[in-house]
């Protein structure tokens, strides 16, 4: 099969950035600081807005509440669809708080629990406002030591606070639960895998989702397998793309297991995870700690789409039969002539029919951008984890 066998699907493909990706970012022992960094969150939807120009692939922004919060979200929302973008997903933040050191939703304290309730309220609120789809939730609720808490007792603490925030969501507005095995509680997590995230989204009802971030598994989990399942159940809602090589790294999609990306975009065109009609939202959850912003957001988007288009040359049938007939080598060299197919010249090539920038790197890199931002953003607070 050749790329232009795929080429009309491959335009259905839009990958939402994240805001936090162009602020300052670093490790646990620091931030760094680079030049041209957004001081506010219209210059995030500027940055992000290049990233589209010159990729075609990202059309929509993920805010993070407090960090993108303003005084008038449908003031940044024109400010957004005048540069060629939409609002996306409104994440919240319940993890910076000092009366949330022992949990948000999960917390003991019912006073702790309503202020943490009342927050996704708010970000319900701003979704009304920028027009969002999915409220995101990831949870640094758990413990850190054997008897620190009764964990039966957080489950059930924390199945009625989602009960209290879903029953805000509207009818066309998603609860999308996300998970992580660990860190930063090192005991127990309160939503630790998929099966904790669907438990609780079944419970909710059919506009809960489960979110599945690619950095957030143990090592050797066969992550290709929890989309296949997530999908096979219609539970799932959107996918945070980053990579890692230990743990939640949170490091260029693609960069530490490129094949292992091919696999899961294989299961999620397999499964019926492609597409706008799909319900499945991609977007990046990524931090750019030592490469610049705007680069790096493109280097991504372009990784998913060379994945996607692999995966979109699978000859299905050729599987299919071979699976039937049990030859698995057969089988296996299906999924490995796809892998090894090079798409870039073609990519570029088929960019360049739509009026893109065949090389979207050099394009930015050769457009003045990055420049400029340099050398006008000067003064003011940049913007960075809790900015």
């Amino acid at each position: 099969m050749l790329l232009s066998d795929v080429a009309d699907l491959l335009t259905d493909q839009a990958i939402e950035l994240p805001s936090w990706a162009f602020g300052n970012s670093g490790t646990r022992f620091k931030v760094f600081g680079q030049a041209g960094v957004p001081r506010d969150p219209f210059e995030k939807i500027a940055d992000a807005a290049q990233v589209h120009k010159v990729t075609g692939l990202a059309p929509s922004v993920a805010l993070h509440i407090p960090w993108d919060r303003v005084d008038d979200y449908g003031v940044l929302r024109t400010h957004a669809e005048e540069l060629g973008v939409s609002l996306g997903t409104v994440n919240s933040n319940t993890f910076q708080d000092d009366e949330y050191m022992l949990g948000s939703v999960t917390h003991a304290d019912p006073k702790v629990r309503r202020k943490a309730i009342d927050h996704h309220l708010e970000c319900i609120d701003i979704m009304d406002q920028t027009g969002s789809r999915d409220l995101k939730i990831w949870l640094a609720d758990g413990t850190n030591y054997p008897g620190q808490d009764d964990i039966r007792g957080r489950q059930e603490r924390l199945a009625e606070s989602l009960a209290a925030i879903y029953e805000r969501i509207g009818e066309n507005q998603r609860l999308v639960l996300e998970y992580k095995f660990f860190e930063p509680a090192f005991y127990h997590t309160d939503v630790p895998d998929w099966g904790t995230s669907l438990v609780h989204c079944l419970e909710l009802g059919e506009r809960a989702m489960v979110c599945l971030d690619t950095g957030h598994h143990a090592p050797g989990t066969n992550i290709e397998f929890i989309v296949a399942q997530l999908l096979r159940l219609g539970r799932l809602g959107s996918f945070d793309f980053n990579s890692r090589f230990y743990a939640d790294d949170d490091l260029i999609v693609g960069a530490a297991d490129p094949f292992q990306l091919f696999r899961i975009l294989y299961e999620v065109i397999r499964g019926g995870g492609y597409g706008a009609s799909s319900g499945v939202a991609f977007m990046l959850d990524q931090c750019h700690n030592i490469e610049k912003k705007i680069p790096g957001q493109i280097r991504s988007v372009l990784n998913v789409q060379e994945m996607t288009a692999r995966a979109l040359l699978v000859d299905r049938d050729a599987l299919t039969a071979a699976q039937q007939s049990g030859d698995v080598l057969a089988a296996n060299e299906v999924l490995m002539d796809a892998f090894y197919t090079d798409v870039r010249p073609a990519l570029a090539e088929w960019r360049e029919s739509r009026g893109l920038p065949g090389n979207p790197l050099k394009a930015y890199r050769e457009g003045g951008y990055q420049e400029r931002i340099e050398a006008e953003r000067v003064g003011g607070e940049q913007a960075g984890w809790g900015a």
